[in-house]
């Protein structure tokens, strides 16, 4: 059994990678603002503090209501996204099921095809066709 000496000297380098990524960090977010501080850029004035989106002053209300179809869009890339994360490890270990894979393939392709009817369907029905 390794000594707590031994291990400690194993994971010093770490722990020094470690502290200097810390200071790091802390120096580049808290350095920029003692900075501005330091000389007399906070200044905040009625123009500074005034809500905007991409440098354009907002024209109505943010309450509006957003198109369905940004939401359709955004379900069918988790719908295919998750798609390849079921579809990546099956494939890794399908030369590992022996007897099962048979069943495995199977049940794959009845999980593809499910999705390929739900594709269609969403496709049939305009939900990828942008006006």
């Amino acid at each position: 059994m390794p000594d707590v000496t031994e291990l400690t000297i194993a994971y010093l380098p770490i722990l020094m990678f470690l502290g200097v990524a810390t200071a790091f960090a802390l120096l580049f977010v808290f350095a920029p603002m003692a900075v501005s501080r330091a000389g007399g850029t906070h200044k905040p004035y009625f123009a500074k503090l005034t809500e905007y989106e991409s440098g354009f002053p907002a024209f109505s209300s943010a309450r509006l209501q957003f198109d369905v179809r940004f939401y359709l869009v955004a379900i069918l890339f988790i719908i295919f996204d998750l798609e390849v994360a079921f579809l990546f490890p099956w494939a890794v270990s399908l030369s590992q099921m022996g007897p099962d894979l048979m069943l495995a393939w199977v049940s794959m392709m009845v999980f593809l095809g499910v999705l390929t009817v739900g594709f269609i369907y969403e496709w049939k029905k305009g939900a990828l066709d942008w006006e």
